[in-house]
């Protein structure tokens, strides 16, 4: 396809004659900042788009404060706007969205709406919007004397700012914007009847489909809500938008809508992602379909005038659309190809060398509860949650109404993994508790957003992933002096470059990124948008990942025996060469994630490291976790008679599970967390939601963690850490100068020597050595050497056993290698003599009725070097998938009540007290999985 900047054919838009395509930043979160914006301009120009609208949700004065007339400095930076969107040639609507708490009947309220916007028009803005979207639909009793309905109460105030104004170019968005939220549907809404009807001809209504987030747009879908509006719509088209999931950015093309729509719609505008620098592809895939006049996906030799109505993708058995055609006329859409063009213009934005000072935080409020997501309704994009909309599943980034049907909520084993990975409120809602949501001012400094104060609002509908209170600051009296606070906000640590984490975008002239670009390739991007690829699709690669681990997983008893030994010599056993042939797929698969990572984290343009390593480095972990899983499988510790225990439920190969995800008759927030949680879900351990909870790295880095079985060259490693935890998470290596190995034969050596198959190491991988660290093992089951170990997990599966054999096989000798200390009762023992009593007095009497519920016995340690949140996590859940695997379902370890450290450390993996031990001293600790 030739360039779309550059291209000779005709242009739909004008055949058109005026349909608008472009952008709306219409999303709740951290706002775009102003650079980011005009650079917007600049390539919706060279894409020949035109159209841009100021809609930032949690900007300062565009919705919670609506009333507030702009500062000479905001002033300034919105002017600056206008003027940088007129020289490109895009038209800049600024949008106003004043419903959360105006009366409609008020003459005061009425003048301070037209005083706003008259400033705003003085600026040299010619386009306006007013949204009503998030809101009650219920007017107050002063707007009920006066106006006959909520329709007709926006309409008189639509149409007098519209007058007001001259008739400008103006858009409303209705209450009612999507066939899902029209009462009782779109052809017998009188709401949309009526703002059809009396909303003069020439303002536009915005539209976003059937749904908040819509898979399909379908001519019949537009041709009925265009006789309800009595005019083509504005699609405000929430493909990409991902603010109801922070697990989830969208990198893949612009899809499901046939170019058989452009001459029926008014125009086209993307919600995008939050992130700026992640909504490359969405934008220019876009601005691609809008200069199409044909369906690429579509068999135009067929007389079929409605099959782009019908089906609009051209699925292959794994549920991918299947790739374009090798010849295809230039003004035909295919988004494959589209993808692939968007790429490769995409690649050398990574090579620009720009910086950014401060801590990495995503833009997207800071949901509750971040689970494995639980398939229920969640919190979201452009919509206050009320009492009366508390049981509804709505969502998306645009506009939302409070008064709709509830969504249906999946049945079966929809439901019941809803019950597995979610707290659930007796209205079959999440319990959340209230957040805290920021108001930011994105108009106050051209390469950052500050934020002013934060207000406690109830939890909400997705819509509203990141909502306002429920009436505006003025209304209810908690106007407050603005207290600056540089974004992205972290949760806890120092900023690098302030005393408040300021996220700061420097020009090539003002900071340069030392590290060496490492070269992303067109396949590692490729990667990235497969892995997250749109709200109701994974990317093939990312199916890939999927179906390998699950057909490895649900197969390991071909590599397995009876008791954990190997199976027959592969070379006379196909299936289990087949299995070994997989696991290396796998594993080629894990160390191309570990190219992409840590060639991410070296690029140059650290704006878009920012923006997209987060993402990368919880799903790098999640793949690597599972490889680590099958790696464990590999050794053949899975007895046949309970392989089945490693299979997962309610998984993405769950029946009606993939169905309904890509159907789109649901939500997407109904399946949060996208391909990171479907691969979350297949790793076999139930309940244990909280061990996927933890932070992201505030800075960007290129190193890894891997973790993988241990072997016998181990020992010392693993002896090593303990010594170096031991006491209360201090190094004590020079307590036990004497005897070094004397704490971890203690801890650690019985598991090495007694229960191997459940011994676990975590390596380390520097930034130091990249080549290195991303190279793989060409065998799988082999130990990726060159790191250092770091931490460990051991486990023994029968507690009861193991003790049996700790008093016959591994304390006498223990007790012979460290002779009872000879020291009267009245002379005090020092910490190694201490010890060494503790392995000569040592009783292993457990309370039967710990055993009953948790009967594995772990111990696990990591250094407390290691900053990454998630190691420690992933690295006790692979051993406990490695104990549920085989039939265990609880597990428990002795701690000293002395040990703060280790006692913080064992409950942030989500062990509770259980009881004392044999001992005063002694507490037991434990958790179901």
């Amino acid at each position: 396809m030739a360039d779309i900047k550059t291209s000779t054919m005709d242009n739909l838009h004008t055949q058109n004659g005026n349909f608008m395509c472009g952008v709306v930043e219409g999303f709740y979160g951290r706002p775009w900042t102003t650079e980011q914006r005009k650079d917007l301009f600049q390539k919706l120009k060279k894409w020949g788009m035109d159209s841009y609208v100021y809609a930032p949700k949690d900007d300062y004065k565009h919705r919670a404060y609506w009333r507030e007339l702009y500062s000479v400095e905001e002033a300034e930076h919105l002017t600056g706007l206008v003027s940088a969107a007129r020289d490109c040639g895009i038209t800049f609507y600024y949008a106003l969205s004043p419903g959360l708490d105006i009366t409609y009947s008020s003459s005061k309220e009425i003048a301070a709406l037209k005083r706003k916007l008259e400033q705003v028009s003085q600026f040299g803005c010619v386009a306006f919007a007013l949204l009503f979207d998030d809101i009650e639909p219920e007017m107050s009793e002063a707007d009920k004397e006066v106006f006959q309905s909520f329709a007709h109460a926006q309409v008189s105030i639509s149409n007098d700012i519209f007058q007001h104004l001259n008739q400008p170019k103006f858009l409303l968005c209705p209450t009612q914007y999507c066939a899902a939220r029209a009462m009782p549907n779109v052809q017998n809404s009188e709401y949309l009847n009526t703002i059809g009807a009396k909303l003069a001809p020439e303002i536009d209504i915005m539209w976003t489909g059937p749904k908040v987030i819509s898979r399909l747009l379908t001519v019949e879908s537009i041709e009925e809500v265009t006789e309800v509006l009595r005019r083509p719509p504005v699609i405000w088209d929430n493909l990409h938008a991902n603010d109801y999931d922070q697990k989830r950015v969208f990198l893949g093309p612009y899809s499901g809508r046939s170019p058989d729509l452009i001459q029926r719609l008014r125009g086209v505008l993307t919600n995008p992602n939050c992130e700026y620098g992640a909504n490359f592809v969405a934008i220019h895939t876009l601005a691609q379909w809008s200069r199409c006049n044909a369906d690429g996906r579509r068999d135009l030799s067929l007389n079929d005038t409605v099959s782009a109505d019908i089906k609009l993708e051209t699925e292959t058995e794994d549920g991918c659309v299947e790739e374009a055609p090798l010849t295809l006329s230039p003004n035909m859409y295919h988004p494959k190809r589209a993808l692939r063009n968007a790429i490769n213009e995409w690649l050398p934005e990574f090579r620009r060398k720009k910086s950014v000072t401060g801590l990495m935080a995503k833009p997207q409020q800071v949901l509750v509860t971040a689970l494995v997501p639980p398939v229920l309704p969640s919190v979201n994009t452009c919509m206050s949650l009320t009492t009366t909309t508390m049981s509804n599943a709505s969502g998306g980034s645009g506009p939302v109404a409070t008064s709709s049907p509830s969504t249906p909520t999946p049945q079966g084993n929809l439901q019941a993994l809803a019950e597995v990975c979610g707290t659930v409120g007796p209205e079959g809602i999440p319990v959340q508790p209230t957040p805290q949501v920021p108001i930011m001012n994105s108009l106050v400094a051209g390469n950052k957003v500050v934020c002013l104060e934060r207000v406690s609002v109830p939890p909400v509908e997705p819509m509203d992933c990141n909502p306002t209170p429920e009436s505006s600051p003025e209304r209810s009296g908690i106007i407050s002096a603005p207290v600056e606070e540089d974004v992205p906000m972290v949760e806890s640590g120092p900023s690098l470059s302030s005393p408040q984490s300021c996220l700061n975008i420097l020009s090539p002239e003002e900071g340069l990124v030392d590290h060496e670009d490492e070269g992303l390739s067109h396949d590692d991007l490729a990667l990235l948008c497969d892995l997250f690829y749109l709200p109701f699709e994974h990317g093939h690669q990312g199916l890939q990942l999927l179906q390998e681990f699950h057909w490895l997983k649900a197969n390991a008893h071909v590599v397995t025996g009876c008791n954990g030994r190997m199976a027959a010599d592969e070379s006379i056993d196909p299936e289990a060469t087949e299995w070994r042939i997989r696991a290396r797929r796998l594993d080629e698969m894990a160390g191309a994630l570990d190219r992409l990572f840590t060639r991410l984290a070296h690029c140059q343009n650290r704006e878009l490291v920012y923006d997209l390593y987060p993402y990368v480095w919880d799903m790098r972990g999640i793949v690597s976790l599972l490889n680590s899983y099958v790696k464990w499988l590999a050794a053949g510790q899975v007895p046949q008679m309970v392989s089945t225990y490693v299979q997962g439920t309610c998984t993405w190969f769950s029946k009606g599970w993939k169905e309904a995800y890509m159907s789109g008759e649901q939500e997407p927030w109904v399946f949060r967390g996208g391909l990171t949680a479907d691969l979350q879900r297949l790793i076999p351990v139930d309940s244990s939601n909280d061990l996927f909870v933890y932070k992201a790295p505030d800075m960007p880095s290129g190193k890894m963690y891997k973790i993988r079985p241990c072997m016998p060259s181990d020992a010392a490693s693993v002896y090593d850490v303990c010594r170096r935890t031991c006491s209360d998470g201090m190094d004590g290596s020079s307590v036990f100068i004497d005897m070094p190995n004397l704490i971890g034969d203690k801890l650690v050596g019985a598991f090495l020597t007694l229960s191997p198959e459940f011994c676990f190491a975590v390596e380390e991988c520097g930034d130091d050595c990249f080549e290195e660290a991303i190279s793989r093992a060409s065998q799988v089951g082999r130990a990726i050497m060159g790191g250092r170990v770091v931490g460990y997990a051991v486990a023994a599966l029968d507690a009861r056993q193991f003790y049996r054999r700790l008093e016959i096989a591994w304390l006498p000798e223990m007790c012979d290698k460290y002779p009872r200390p000879e020291k009267g009762d009245s002379e005090t023992l020092t910490a190694v003599e201490e010890i060494i009593e503790g392995l000569h007095n040592w009783k292993g009497d457990v309370p039967e009725v710990i055993l009953a519920q948790h009967p594995s016995l772990i111990a696990t340690s990591i250094l407390n070097t290691v900053l990454d949140q998630s190691v420690a996590k992933h690295l006790v859940t692979i051993l406990l998938a490695a104990l549920r695997a085989n039939g265990s379902f609880g597990c428990f370890t002795e701690l000293s009540v002395r040990d703060k450290y280790t006692i913080e450390f064992y409950s942030k993996l989500g062990f509770v007290e259980l009881g004392r031990g044999a001992t005063e001293d002694m507490v037991y600790f434990g958790r179901t999985y």
